[in-house]
């Protein structure tokens, strides 16, 4: 009986060291993106590849007193689990923004991630993944450090070997690297994966803190900073102009054959029922600062013609005078509003942004149902704005930035255009909402969400252009464009970060300033139309509008 515990001793603790081993190489060779994951066979491929990590590693904790190894080995275990725990964030975030973690300056994603998995997929289950997500870093912290104190001790027993291992290994690393051997998909069998995520993760705070005093003196430079008021946006005196904002409205949508037909066949019924209206318009392409997400970061950039790509620029940003194209309009003796029906808590950005009137999810008076992450349905959205702004009697110019977000991520359900005058205080979208197909159910199939994208910016432009078709008079002017685009999970993780944007008018003198811009004619920007970045936007319209005439 002795001999058989002693031998099921001997084979479970040989097993426990085997998933040791195991777990600990497969973290170290673990890519920090789903798209760098070896194809085919993940465990066949990943196994032919030697981590140098795990070489240094040994070597070190061989070259070190007993007591002290032991140290060593809880702090090498530890550090690993964290980088673990930093590839998987990592692929998260490259699955929904198109960008690795920043350790530094993306904490404060995290509760609009949850509140976002709670919109998606209920209150309990949000709860649930967050449960999962802290259980799972635990595991893995502990297990980490558990399965390297294991290793280390049995390596120091048997030193000799080892050492004998460790350089044989070190040179068949050295090889293979100076050779660029690689395994099925490009991918070096001379693994560097986790020195690599160490060493981005920890220049991370010089980098920020070298991109903050760059900040600093960027949002110093401004050309029209002292630009008299009577020039400012003199060639649209006496127009209303309105800027919205399409929330996920990416390249994609019109040029992704695999869901665009949806938006290029609503585009080409918008140009026509416009053109019926006398209005025209013109599109080309911007490159936003961020992808898949984070649109308040595209909003500032576009607005403020400054280049806001992560949260340290933005909150720096908000914290001074910078003349918005907002702040602009003001100067010019416009009246300035937001329309921002995402916003639901206080937001001190509109002072920022220089709005004499912020119209929020609160102050919007919607009696109708939400729509996951949306609080209504982008035609309510622009009903409420002609009621209470645009259709106001002797009022002065107008200039309002309007976010619609009916097509923001999940994309379900989705609501349909209405007749406006049916549209009511919105309880009239109870009914369509409770009987539309729910998120859960479309995020089920990978072809079903692009549709629903699809379907989704379908319904955000078409909201627009039936303002304009119902309500726009002769001195009306509307820019139009996506903040970003789309997840991952619509576009891949190689798609641009371009996004269209539109002016529709009925005047032709206000095409006449932009004729030098090179932009399609119509809502659907050509492949070859021009391509600037986000930030460009600001200053290329000032310059337009702010000559020393204004039209005639």
């Amino acid at each position: 009986m002795s001999q058989i515990m002693h031998r099921s001793r001997r084979v479970g603790g040989a097993l426990v060291t085997t998933l040791a081993a195991l777990l600990v190489f497969l973290e170290l060779v673990m890519p920090d993106q789903i798209t760098r994951l070896p194809p085919g066979n993940f465990w066949l491929n990943g196994l032919v590849r030697i981590p140098i990590e795990a070489i240094v590693a040994i070597a070190v904790l061989l070259a070190l007193p007993e007591r002290i190894r032991r140290i060593g080995a809880t702090l090498l275990g530890l550090t690993l689990g964290l980088l673990t725990v930093v590839k998987i964030v990592d692929m998260a975030f490259y699955a929904v923004l198109a960008r690795e973690f920043d350790p530094v300056l993306d904490w404060v994603l995290f509760p609009d991630g949850y509140h976002f998995l709670e919109d998606s997929i209920s209150k309990p289950g949000a709860f649930g993944v967050a449960a999962g997500a802290l259980l799972l870093v635990a595991a893995l912290l502990t297990f980490t450090t558990l399965s390297v104190r294991r290793l280390s001790r049995l390596l120091a027993e048997h030193a000799r070997p080892t050492r004998h291992a460790v350089f044989a290994f070190a040179s068949a690393w050295v090889v293979l690297a100076v050779l660029g051997i690689q395994i099925i998909g490009g991918i070096p069998v001379a693994a560097q994966a986790a020195a690599d995520l160490a060493r981005d993760t920890a220049l991370k705070v010089p980098q920020d803190i070298a991109d903050k005093k760059a900040f600093e003196r960027e949002v110093t430079v401004d050309a029209f900073r002292d630009m008299p008021d009577a020039q400012m946006l003199n060639a649209l005196r006496g127009k209303d102009v309105i800027v919205s904002f399409v929330e996920s409205y990416g390249r994609d949508a019109v040029e992704n054959p695999d869901f665009n037909s949806a938006v290029l066949t609503q585009l080409k019924a918008d140009d026509t029922k416009l053109a019926a209206k006398g209005f025209t318009a013109r599109s080309g392409f911007l490159t936003s600062s961020t992808a898949g997400g984070g649109s308040w970061l595209a909003h500032s950039t576009f607005l403020s013609g400054l280049w806001i790509d992560n949260q340290q620029r933005y909150r720096s940003l908000v914290n001074t005078d910078r003349l918005t194209l907002t702040r602009a309009f003001k100067k010019a003796g416009f009246r300035t509003v937001g329309v921002e029906p995402g916003v639901t808590f206080a937001w001190p950005e509109g002072q920022f942004y220089g709005y004499d009137q912020v119209w929020d999810s609160h102050t919007l008076d919607y009696h109708g149902p939400a729509l996951s992450w949306s609080t209504m349905p982008d035609q309510y959205v622009m009903k409420q704005f002609q009621q209470l702004e645009y259709a106001k009697k002797n009022r002065g110019p107008l200039l309002a930035e309007i976010t619609l977000t009916s097509s923001h991520t999940p994309w379900a359900p989705l609501p349909t255009i209405l007749p406006w005058e049916q549209l009511g205080d919105g309880s009239v979208y109870g009914p369509m909402i409770n009987s539309a197909e729910g998120a859960g159910s479309v995020w089920k199939d990978n072809e079903r969400i692009k549709q629903a994208y699809a379907t989704s910016i379908a319904y955000s432009v078409d909201s627009l252009t039936s303002y304009v078709e119902k309500y726009g008079n002769d001195n009306l002017v509307m820019v139009f464009l996506g903040d970003h685009q789309p997840a991952s999970v619509v576009v891949g993780q190689n798609a641009s970060k371009d996004v269209p944007i539109s002016i529709i008018a009925k005047d032709p003198k206000v095409f006449d300033r932009i004729a030098g811009w090179g932009w399609t004619t119509g809502l659907t920007p050509a492949p070859d139309a021009p391509v600037w970045p986000m930030n460009e936007f600001r200053d290329n319209f000032l310059t337009a509008f702010s000559p020393q005439g204004g039209l005639h």
